[in-house]
């Protein structure tokens, strides 16, 4: 089977009728630049997610970026201190503190939930460390009560990346509520799907009106495209005029558009019923799984945190499973798969920091025995009963021969 016809995919996305409509009235408004769609997604999903600010960017990346870029600016970090961020995720979160000029440093991750151990953050502490961005894997929450003891302890700032976890709990408060600047993914096969796009959300004016202007290209916060109130008085107007070409510091283009506003905005309506069917597809996936739990380790829920699902983790721990015949398997019967967000032994990094597995040895066993599947609510009930159909077919082949 080809993999333009996997049946079961790791991401999914059919527009409806409200998300056609939203972007019909974009195109019959005249405004496709930065505008009220965007205005009132930024308000929605900030507060959602327990801040008051929001701001809409060309993906999470940009938002991990410029969130970054940010606090190096208002605190006057320099080139070369240290950001801690864990040792299992995609490779935007590492690449952000690199293309800053800041030095990433690894921290190894909980066995079970996959998120950054923080028990092991301290011992990677130095004079030297200026901030944490721990990583909501998988869309599970991180222990965020700990984190931000460690951060208060060592007076670290805290950038969230929660570009896999949205609209769920830990404890009693959002993600995105807990560190200095929380970052999200609005790009294909996430949560909210706009094809490309991301926030930075944060509950600091002086963060937001910086995070607006390096996305802006570094243009003075006074005067940002689809942000500028109409209803203001000849003074004001005349001091907007004098700065609105007036750039403050070196920026990015990193704006999005009316387009994917409307499609983040139909979405949002939808937040609830896409989270309880992502969990019942997780927990059908999870219920069928259980014959081979001595084989694969099956997503663990932390207490006291809600799960979002964006994808169905798992780690073989049979050491006679080979990963790259299982996943073969998987994929020539129609179920894509992707590697666990091996990050610490990609070539670019081992280039730049050599061998570094042997240190992190739960990154290690992850990176070589961690696959994940969808589990998205595109699925129907009938995908889930296939995939776990092939899954038997596998074990049933496998047990034979040991």
């Amino acid at each position: 089977m080809s993999p333009s016809h996997f049946r079961v995919s790791v991401g999914f996305y059919k527009a409806t009728p409200r998300e056609r409509a939203l972007v019909l009235r974009v195109l019959g408004s005249g405004q496709i630049s930065p505008g009220p769609y965007i205005r009132e997604f930024e308000e929605k999903f900030a507060r959602f997610h327990g801040c008051r600010y929001g701001v809409m960017l060309n993906s999470g990346t940009s938002a991990l970026r410029i969130a970054l870029a940010c606090l190096k600016e208002t605190y006057c970090w320099e080139d070369g201190d240290e950001v801690l961020v864990p040792a299992i995720t995609f490779v935007a979160t590492a690449n952000v503190v690199l293309q800053n000029g800041l030095t990433p440093v690894f921290v190894d991750v909980d066995p079970h939930t996959y998120n950054i151990n923080f028990s092991e953050i301290e011992k990677h502490v130095t004079h030297r460390t200026r901030a944490i961005i721990p990583v909501h894997l998988f869309g599970q929450p991180c222990n965020m009560t700990s984190v931000m003891r460690v951060a208060r302890k060592h007076r670290l700032r805290v950038i969230e990346d929660s570009c896999e976890s949205m609209f769920v709990r830990h404890g009693n408060k959002p993600v995105g509520s807990f560190g200095d600047i929380a970052c999200f993914s609005t790009y294909a096969a996430h949560l909210l799907n706009t094809g490309v796009g991301g926030v930075a959300i944060t509950k600091n004016l002086k963060f937001a009106l910086t995070l607006r202007s390096l996305a802006n290209h570094g243009r003075d916060a006074v005067y940002i495209p689809g942000h500028t109130s109409r209803q203001q008085s000849k003074k004001t107007t005349s001091m907007v005029i004098s700065r609105r070409f007036r750039f403050v510091r070196l920026g990015y283009s990193f704006r999005a558009t009316e387009f994917q506003a409307a499609l983040g905005l139909a979405q949002l309506e939808q937040k609830k019923k896409m989270l309880l069917r992502r969990r019942a597809i997780a927990g059908r996936i999870s219920k069928g799984l259980a014959l081979y739990a001595d084989h694969l380790q099956l997503p663990y829920t932390s207490q006291n945190v809600e799960h979002a699902f964006m994808m169905y983790p798992l780690v073989i721990k049979n050491p006679r499973i080979s990963k790259k015949r299982l996943v073969e398997y998987l994929e020539q019967h129609g179920i894509e798969t992707r590697d666990m967000l091996p990050l610490i032994n990609q070539p670019v990094y081992t280039k730049r920091f050599g061998n570094l597995e042997k240190k992190y040895p739960v990154a290690q066993w992850i990176n070589n025995k961690g696959f994940y599947i969808g589990c998205h609510h595109g699925l129907t009930n009938g995908d889930v009963r296939y995939m776990l159909g092939v899954f038997a077919g596998y074990f049933k082949k496998f047990l034979s021969c040991v």
